[in-house]
């Protein structure tokens, strides 16, 4: 494991030393873009319409299903009846897929590739010199009965010692996605209290568990933020939209409860300049073996062995191969994102 600051303090109990200053710390603390940043700034999240053209979004959801149908599992899109574990890669939470190599499944690398996705990040960042995250998807297929409750899980992906903006996530959504659809929920405006809430109830621990950057919080402690006016926004979103949030922002995902399937994928990027000379090999390294990362493309960034995922048995899937079903097209554009190329 890369020896990284969250690294060196992943098993204390007790908070580590000051967090050395970011550069883009203040960057959101006021809205003073004129457009969708101000969203952003305010509400802990944004919808950016149409980065990826709709019809161009609903092909890529094709792709995801034919990613699924690829396996030799019996699953077809077209028969709920194989709509069950059994049939499906394994996943989590009702259908996030982060196994089988699918980080690098060649659509998802298209679709970082997107110009209208790129651009977003660019706005928010203030600058086209961009690197991006290794992260999975979702397929979250309705009227599921197999799928057990795992909660809401309310959290935000940044840790309770830094302060300020650190990471702007985003979800690029394949499908209509309605109030009945699944998809993300917001705690509208919990990225301006996060710092507050902390500051008064205290910093004792080093994490509730998960990374370094991950909070989940409790149904008290999400009391105080509804008591300062903080209320769960379903958001919903047409294909090719483009939804950002702050990781000051609570939030979880919902499975769908009505017809329509959940379609999407998760992209966060952030600029090259934060990177250091150690975590770009390792990205590189990350990208080489079709590994994925955490949300943060420029910290906390590790490698696992691989290891076949599991299936309800016990024993390793053995369609896992750690290797994606379409590997990504060499282009500059992805070199870059991946940290091979310098800008």
């Amino acid at each position: 494991m890369v020896n990284t600051f969250e690294s060196r303090f992943a098993a204390r109990t007790t908070p580590p030393p000051e967090i050395p200053p970011f550069k883009y710390a203040s960057r959101f603390d006021k809205p003073v873009f004129g457009d969708w940043r101000d969203d952003l700034a305010q509400q802990g999240y944004t919808v950016v319409k149409g980065a990826v053209p709709t019809e161009k979004a609903l092909q890529y959801r094709e792709k995801a299903f034919e990613w699924l149908e690829s396996f030799p599992l019996g699953f077809k899109r077209d028969d709920p009846k194989t709509w069950t574990n059994e049939c499906l890669p394994v996943h989590v939470k009702g259908g996030m897929f982060h196994s089988y190599g699918f980080c690098h499944e060649k659509y998802l690398w298209d679709l970082r590739c997107e110009p209208g996705v790129i651009d977003a990040f660019a706005k928010v960042w203030g600058t086209d010199e961009l690197i991006t995250s290794f992260d999975g998807g979702s397929i979250m297929l309705p009227k599921r009965t197999d799928v057990p409750d795992g909660g809401k899980w309310e959290h935000m992906d940044q840790s309770l010692h830094r302060r300020g903006f650190y990471c702007c996530q985003g979800i690029v959504n394949l499908n209509y996605c309605g109030p009945e659809d699944g998809g993300l929920m917001i705690l509208e405006g919990s990225n301006k209290l996060v710092e507050e809430f902390f500051d008064i109830h205290g910093r004792e621990s080093y994490k509730t568990w998960g990374p370094f950057d991950w909070y989940g919080f409790t149904d008290e402690q999400q009391q105080w933020f509804f008591d300062k006016g903080c209320k769960w926004t379903k958001v919903c979103a047409d294909p090719g939209d483009l939804i950002l949030w702050d990781s000051r922002t609570m939030h979880y995902n919902c499975r769908p409860t009505g017809e329509r399937d959940r379609v999407c994928t998760y992209i966060c990027m952030a600029p090259a300049a934060l990177l250091s000379d150690e975590d770009r090999q390792t990205r590189i390294a990350c990208y080489e073996q079709f590994h994925g990362t955490t949300h943060v493309p420029f910290a906390a960034i590790f490698s696992r062995k691989f290891e076949p995922v599991l299936r309800a048995d016990g024993k390793p899937c053995p369609h896992d191969t750690g290797k994606p079903r379409i590997p990504p097209v060499d282009t500059p554009t992805l070199r870059k994102l991946v940290g091979i190329e310098a800008y």
